[in-house]
């Protein structure tokens, strides 16, 4: 509606040059140029700051650590290095985690992948907590084969400083494994987050 308001105000008149046809500047056609330098610049410029506020918030966060595991019924302990990347889905609603873990003890070797649905808590500034829940995979040799579990992980996130370049993560899980036996284990993980901006 609006250029079709500045169209209609804008009605010049034509005069004869030597050189052809030149339409006559008036005062309505200049206001009307100022109104689409107006526009343009809100159009260029409201989308950049747009994008500034967004690149403080991190495509994804890169988590690298130790971790541990504890059968309940085994008791047995395990140990070794954990990576996961984690994907903001919906703010302060909804991170996707995608993990993996091998985990070492005497005479076996056993794999972990997870993928966890994560609700975000903002304490302060400085720190976050997740509650998340999801499938894991856990793959074990020399003839642990595999199983499929459900966890549960609460995890908080530390970022030392404001701008966030650089945090750390402590992580309590519990699984359960839906073969037969139901084995039950209790896991820690702590290490640093990096984030993908």
């Amino acid at each position: 509606m609006g250029l079709i308001w500045v169209l209609g105000l804008v009605q010049c008149k034509i005069f004869q040059l030597p050189y052809g046809n030149v339409p006559a500047i008036n005062l309505p056609m200049i206001h009307g140029a100022r109104f689409y330098a107006v526009v343009v610049t809100a159009f260029i410029f409201c989308p950049m700051a747009q994008l500034r506020a967004e690149e403080k918030e991190p495509f994804a966060l890169i988590e690298l650590g130790a971790a541990t595991e504890r059968s309940i019924q085994e008791s047995a302990s395990s140990f070794g290095p954990t990576a996961s990347v984690e994907f903001p889905i919906i703010k302060d609603w909804l991170e996707i985690e995608i993990g993996i873990s091998p985990l070492f003890r005497p005479g076996q070797t056993e794999w972990q992948a997870d993928l966890l649905f994560k609700k975000p808590f903002t304490l302060s500034d400085k720190v976050e907590f997740m509650i998340g829940v999801g499938p894991q995979v856990n793959y074990a040799t020399f003839g642990g084969g595999t199983k499929i579990a459900g966890e549960v992980q609460l995890e908080w996130m530390i970022w030392p400083s404001a701008d966030r370049k650089l945090g750390w993560f402590v992580a309590p899980t519990y699984s359960c494994s839906f073969s037969r036996g139901h084995e039950q284990s209790v896991g820690f993980a702590t290490g640093l987050i990096i984030p993908i901006r």
